[in-house]
């Protein structure tokens, strides 16, 4: 029987996508303008007005280096939005599917990152959002905590539109080729999501809890704008140098590894990582038409 699902955040990456998602059931889809996280009062009177069945927040504070200057923004949205949109979810009675990060992880170990192993984020960002999982989890115990990778998209700033635009400037790029990680589309995460909330609205058993949700296989930001080039019209001539962190330096710190196990989500869920090569060539589809 269709549903009502309540997206906040719609005018971010994965809010477009799951705002513009074909599905069964009733999209309340709500960018940051009609719905701001921070504002508890707000919240509790979209969600009377709506009656939703399930909420799915994509709101965020993305800005990674800013968040090094702006610590108070980067926790009044990633941490106490978090805890205020959990608390409401709560009180009406309704599960939260929530999207975090691989930057929670220190990014010093090797392999792929489990859901349960040790957090211990580098960047003010990541120390956020991994402050925000925390309220999720007190406040709510009916919640998806999603934690992604790496995320690209048609819309939006991301890598993929930042090497096209740097690719059309230059005639030489230096990437970074020491970071290790999955890119992953805002359109799978938004599947993924909206595959959650069907199920739950189906009537299904879910194991609430921490997930995580990228693709594969593992490569490094080179070996990523390699690909991009190499699906890309007209690069041809660039020249791409692989460089390490050290001469690259950002205000925030990243993690050298970040790959994430996704076996516990294909247990659970039955969703297999899809091939990002795959995801990207849509997209950049997407941007000669739309671009």
């Amino acid at each position: 029987m269709p549903g009502s699902i309540l997206i906040a955040g719609a005018g971010g990456q994965v809010g477009h996508e799951l705002a513009t998602a074909d599905s069964p059931h009733q999209l309340i889809a709500l960018p940051r303008s009609q719905l701001d996280i921070s504002d508890s009062s707000q919240l509790g009177a979209v969600i009377d007005k709506h009656s939703p069945d399930i909420v799915i927040n994509a709101a965020a504070y993305t800005q990674v280096d800013r968040a090094e200057e702006d610590r108070d923004n980067a926790f009044t949205i990633n941490r106490d939005g978090v805890a205020n949109l959990a608390r409401a979810c709560e009180q009406a009675g309704i599960p939260l599917l929530h999207i975090s990060t691989d930057y929670v992880f220190s990014g010093d170990e090797t392999g792929a990152y489990r859901e349960d192993d040790e957090i211990a984020p580098r960047s003010v960002y990541g120390a956020s959002k991994a402050a925000g999982e925390v309220e999720l989890r007190l406040a709510l115990e009916r919640h998806i905590n999603l934690r992604t990778s790496w995320v690209f998209s048609a819309t939006g700033g991301n890598f993929v539109k930042t090497m096209l635009r740097l690719g059309n400037e230059r005639d030489e790029l230096g990437i970074i080729d020491d970071q290790h990680g999955c890119p992953t589309s805002a359109r799978s995460i938004a599947g993924v999501l909206l595959s959650i909330a069907d199920s739950y609205l189906r009537g299904d058993d879910i194991e609430w809890g921490t997930y995580h949700f990228c693709s594969q296989p593992e490569t490094t930001w080179c070996g990523f704008a390699r690909e991009i080039f190499r699906l890309a019209d007209g690069y041809q001539n660039l020249r791409i140098r692989a460089i390490p962190t050290s001469e690259y330096p950002t205000p925030a710190a990243r993690p050298m590894n970040s790959v994430l196990d996704c076996g516990k989500l294909k247990a659970s869920f039955g969703y297999s990582q899809p091939g990002w090569v795959d995801e990207l060539r849509l997209v950049l589809e997407e941007l000669r038409i739309f671009g």
